[in-house]
């Protein structure tokens, strides 16, 4: 009498929130083929997504399709990590485009700490030259070693824990900025963050102001709920923004400085960029103390 055929139970799960973007995340699929995925599960949930992923799930027939109805990027990777026993956890956003030995580096440092964060490279979809939301970017998006070793915390665009560590915090909450809450809740009890620099992503820049100014807006309303709607917190929040005009004059040499603009020009737009957006936000910032939404 023969007996069924089981495959083994992954060590390791790759965790993909998704949403209305099917050709990046088809990007990000091909480049995670590109990596040994021995003993790994790769978990795409798909908030529900109004346009078809039927043509993905064809092209990837070993990658696993999960949807989870209620809306966010929290409520879709703690689905993920729930559809999965693996106990080692990769996180990476839909849109970013892991390095060919992403799982391997991955899986070589795991053991340096309770959470990994690692580098996010910024690229360009646009043919040069760049926008200035694209130059603004390039000198200043996801600088994942001032996050993980000035500030604490980590994003979860590539990040990797420990099924045990996720099961003890609990998980990812909506609403707030949900991966930057969720390390630092981490830290506070206790464990360990470090960046990895091997540990490498890439993310296309933003490329235009209204990309920019959403991303902001978003960050900006996730932030305030971190930072408390008390009194004293709202007092706080409003000192923060008076300060955003002159913190883009404090800011202005890194991008004079920056090796990664090509031209004057790019420069020039850079600085315009980070000036506007440092206005657009104190503006924003004075609302919420004052009660008002953005």
């Amino acid at each position: 009498m023969s007996t069924a055929r089981t495959d083994p139970a992954p060590t390791d799960a790759v965790i993909i929130p998704h949403y209305n973007d099917p050709d990046r995340l088809e990007r990000c699929l091909r480049a995670l083929m590109e990596n040994d995925t021995t003993d790994t599960e790769i978990v795409v949930v798909d908030n529900a997504s109004p346009v078809s992923l039927d043509e993905v799930k064809l092209a990837f027939p070993d990658v696993r399709f999960i949807t989870e109805t209620q809306k966010g990027a929290a409520h879709a990777r703690n689905k993920g990590i729930a559809a999965t026993t693996a106990p080692r956890l990769f996180f990476i956003d839909a849109d970013c485009v892991p390095a060919p030995d992403w799982l391997t580096v991955g899986r070589a440092i795991a053991n340096r700490a309770d959470l990994v964060g690692g580098r996010v490279d910024v690229f360009d979809e646009t043919p040069p030259p760049r926008s200035g939301a694209e130059a603004f970017e390039a000198v200043f998006a996801f600088n994942f070693r001032r996050y993980i070793e000035v500030q604490g915390f980590s994003g979860a665009g590539n990040l990797l824990t420990r099924r045990d560590v996720f099961d003890a915090i609990g998980g990812f909450i909506n609403g707030i900025s949900e991966d930057q809450e969720w390390t630092m809740r981490a830290v506070a009890r206790g464990y360990s963050l470090v960046y990895e620099d091997r540990f490498r992503v890439k993310h296309p820049s933003r490329q235009d102001w209204s990309a920019l100014r959403t991303k902001w807006r978003r960050m900006t309303q996730e932030a305030y709920q971190l930072n408390g709607t008390g009194g004293k917190a709202r007092l706080r929040w409003a000192i923060r923004g008076l300060a955003m005009p002159a913190s883009a004059m404090v800011h202005t040499p890194k991008v004079l400085a920056s090796s990664r603009l090509n031209s004057t020009g790019e420069t020039l737009r850079a600085i315009a960029t980070l000036i506007r957006l440092r206005c657009t936000r104190m503006v924003w910032m004075l609302r919420q103390a004052a009660g008002g939404s953005i």
